[in-house]
């Protein structure tokens, strides 16, 4: 599915204002909640960097819930990934702001209409493949890239002094993941990138989801674990010759993940996600 074509739940209140949440997460880092994915604020000496937009009009929401905390102006936006309720309100922060993002989130959007024409204005000025540092001392924020997963361009941020990593759509929560395969993302590859950055990432201790509530490092592990499980669950339905419709109607999370969602209805809802996998198993 094509980013453009991608809608997220949530909205502002019919009638009203977009009106958002902010909770602190550690000193000078807060998080706010509310149309669409989750924004990280990081209040630095040079200004607020934003990670992730929300929806389309809910600039003002997070402004005014950066206001409750600083003053300082927004300097820069990192985007996590392509998708609209993560990128949707880039453009009411204005063309001056330093917007960053992974090489490939930067090539999805560019086929989105929002970041066409004059659009194209808030699309990232910088990009980056494997790692990127910004800032430095206490302001530091490290991006690294370990991988498809939700899409083919999910960036994670480390604020390194807090020692919080914002996970993004890459681990939006603790259910069967959204892949958006149109955007490079990849049901397979989903557990391998996970445990690659549940590996790859060090000394922090709190984990803000794409679209849930704060997280342990644990549970990154253990969210890796239940995707290569699935996929490995996947692999033993096709062995047995059983199609995608009759593996997904077969389906329960195991008793170890209890808790753990079906992932919703969008992208196909599960049988859609079961589809994914076989079809990419298939080609191997």
């Amino acid at each position: 599915m094509a980013a453009s074509a991608f809608q997220a739940p949530g909205g502002g209140r019919q009638g009203g204002p977009n009106v958002a949440q902010i909770e602190k997460v550690k000193d000078n880092l807060y998080m706010i909640t509310g149309g669409g994915g989750n924004t990280a604020a990081f209040i630095t000496d040079g200004g607020v960097v934003i990670v992730d937009t929300k929806l389309a009009n809910w600039g003002q929401a997070i402004l005014d819930k950066v206001r409750t905390v600083s003053d300082k102006p927004v300097s820069m936006i990192i985007n996590t990934h392509t998708h609209p309720d993560h990128t949707g309100s880039n453009e009411f922060f204005g063309p001056s702001v330093d917007i960053v993002a992974h090489e490939n989130t930067k090539m999805y959007m560019q086929n989105m209409d929002a970041f066409k024409g004059a659009g194209a204005r808030f699309l990232p000025k910088r990009t980056f493949k494997d790692t990127m540092k910004i800032g430095s001392g206490k302001d530091e924020i490290d991006l690294y890239y370990f991988g498809r997963a939700h899409t083919g361009g999910d960036a994670w941020v480390l604020f390194k002094t807090p020692r919080v990593v914002h996970a993004g759509d890459a681990f939006a929560g603790k259910a069967i993941p959204l892949v958006d395969t149109g955007n490079g993302g990849s049901m397979v590859d989903y557990g391998k990138t996970l445990a690659k950055a549940f590996g790859g990432l060090k000394d922090y201790d709190t984990i803000i989801t794409g679209h849930s509530t704060l997280m342990k490092p644990a549970d990154l592990k253990e969210y890796a674990d239940f995707n290569n499980d699935f996929v490995a669950w996947v692999q033993s339905e096709m062995k047995a010759g059983k199609t995608a419709d009759q593996a997904a109607g077969e389906y329960k999370i195991p008793e170890k993940y209890k808790g753990y969602g079906m992932g919703g209805d969008l992208f196909g809802g599960f049988k859609g996600r079961v589809s994914t996998a076989y079809a990419e198993l298939g080609k191997k």
